[in-house]
């Protein structure tokens, strides 16, 4: 009998999401770049907080060019189809249009492609942030840990 409940119990844990911490280091795609980011289950969505936006025309389609930096103060320009604008309604009331990128972010070995809405998110520590799209049926978030996952995904599909 106590085999039996062993082996239930690592086939259960064997389909459990691994484990991070509610701060952890991402690499965006395109460009590669690593950036410290807070995984936050009470947002829908992830942000990110760009400088500089400049909205232009590509072939007939919206296009947004952008600059991310990091903690270490590295920069990085994006030029990245619009994928859709979404209008926030803020802590006040007051309503905020944001455009929304598609980025590629990895955190420990899981790679998605996810829509990234361009929020200032200025006055915030962490200029990344993974919401729930991009952490369910991935990650189980515990807030008792930190860094507890380094970027090690595979080749990206954007370069």
């Amino acid at each position: 009998l106590p085999a039996v409940c062993m082996f239930l119990s690592t086939t259960i844990n064997a389909d459990l999401p691994d484990r991070v911490g509610w701060v952890e280091m991402a690499r965006i795609n395109p460009g590669k770049m690593l950036f410290v980011a807070k995984l936050d289950t009470g947002s829908k969505s992830a942000s990110i907080n760009p400088h500089n936006i400049e909205y232009f025309e590509k072939d007939g389609q919206p296009w947004v060019r952008f600059e991310v930096i990091n903690r270490l103060k590295r920069s990085m320009t994006l030029e990245l189809p619009q994928a859709r604008e979404v209008i926030i309604k803020g802590y006040e009331g007051e309503k905020e249009q944001r455009p929304v990128v598609m980025l590629g972010i990895c955190i420990g070995k899981i790679y998605t492609e996810t829509p990234v809405s361009l929020v200032n998110r200025t006055g915030f520590l962490y200029p990344l942030l993974v919401g729930r799209n991009y952490l369910a049926g991935n990650f189980a978030v515990d807030p008792a840990r930190k860094f507890s996952a380094t970027p090690k995904c595979e080749e990206t599909r954007r370069p």
